[in-house]
């Protein structure tokens, strides 16, 4: 299951999406965010069948997903951001 999260405005879509299936909640994404945007939970909020950790976006950053990776977000080259970079998994993915 993707689970995102984040908004969409008038100046874009902000959303960080989280395929659960993959993420084992392993936490290397939570040390590298600058903007302390993930935590890992003890259960899948969004799957309650599921009962392995997994990484999700802190509640009180889900509406400022726009201002908190502003510092990661990629100038004119597409680098991969810290917490894409990180996740062994690949299960981190950004809308921009």
């Amino acid at each position: 299951m993707i689970a995102n999260y984040g908004y969409k405005d008038g100046s874009g879509d902000y959303f960080i999406a989280i395929d659960t299936d993959k993420c084992d909640g392993c936490g290397a994404c939570v040390p590298v965010c600058p903007g302390a945007v993930f935590m890992v939970m003890d259960e899948d909020p969004n799957d309650p069948m599921r009962e392995e950790p997994v990484a999700v976006v802190a509640d009180d950053q889900r509406k400022k997903i726009k201002y908190a990776c502003a510092q990661c977000k990629p100038g004119g080259e597409r680098s991969p951001l810290p917490c894409v970079e990180a996740c062994p998994v690949d299960a981190i993915a950004h809308s921009w």
